[in-house]
């Protein structure tokens, strides 16, 4: 099999993952693949800024995206944490002012991208999809306005708390839910402290404290939980 066609299958395989897609035939999904071309950003790298306006559609295939404000003080506030199957990016595409967001690569991230005319033209005219794309939109609204929230009436030891617990969230096998795995995440203090919106210092100290409470376990650029509960009730 040649390596183009590899790349095309994976695609598929990452739309079919997609909750927007899922009634699609195979031949939908063949024509929204061949206009969606793959993109890798290594760690750290930005896929947009307010200073490189991106119109297009992002669909993680691996890795995890952070998106995130800036305040006129300087300091970042975390809007949403990208996971694979997720899309993002659309609420320009639909007339929202989102031109103040960041969106950057917390590891190796790997995105099908759609551009502007793409989306209207297979995503936007088809009432399945344009319906699940609107209610994604309230719900990442909702979320936005939750961590904006969190951020100003948390403290910081519940703010890592909650981050770590929506770090570890995960697709169940039922749709719409989310199971909590046991897998270490993969994240520096430094990553976690921009998510919260913090210092290094700050977080290393919180994270001490629910290690020396056997709430989690520290590794190098790792952290286990081992009490999902009583994190929960941390947040």
């Amino acid at each position: 099999m040649s390596r183009d066609r590899v790349v095309f299958d994976d695609r598929l395989c990452l739309l079919a993952e997609v909750d927007i897609f899922a009634d699609l035939t195979e031949a939908e999904l063949m024509a929204i693949a061949q206009a969606a071309p793959m993109r890798t950003y290594a760690s750290g790298e930005m896929l947009f800024t307010p200073h490189e306006r991106v119109e297009a559609l992002f669909m993680l295939r691996r890795g995890r995206v952070r998106t995130f404000r800036v305040s006129a003080e300087g300091r970042a506030l975390t809007t949403a944490i990208i996971t694979p199957g997720t899309i993002f990016g659309e609420m320009v595409l639909l007339g929202q002012q989102m031109y103040d967001n960041y969106a950057e690569a917390l590891d190796e991230a790997v995105v099908c991208v759609m551009s502007r005319d793409d989306v209207h033209r297979f995503l936007l005219s088809d009432p399945r999809i344009a319906t699940r794309i609107t209610t994604i939109l309230g719900t990442r609204l909702a979320a936005m306005e939750q961590r904006l929230s969190e951020a100003v009436f948390k403290t910081v030891p519940q703010r890592v708390a909650a981050t770590l617990i929506a770090l570890s969230a995960e697709p169940a096998r039922k749709p719409g839910l989310l199971a909590f795995g046991s897998r270490p995440i993969g994240l520096t203090h430094e990553q976690l402290a921009a998510l919260v919106g913090t210092s290094r210092e700050t977080v290393t100290k919180a994270l001490g404290d629910l290690a020396d409470r056997g709430v989690i376990k520290l590794h190098r650029g790792r952290v286990t939980i081992l009490d999902h509960l009583r994190l929960a009730d941390e947040a």
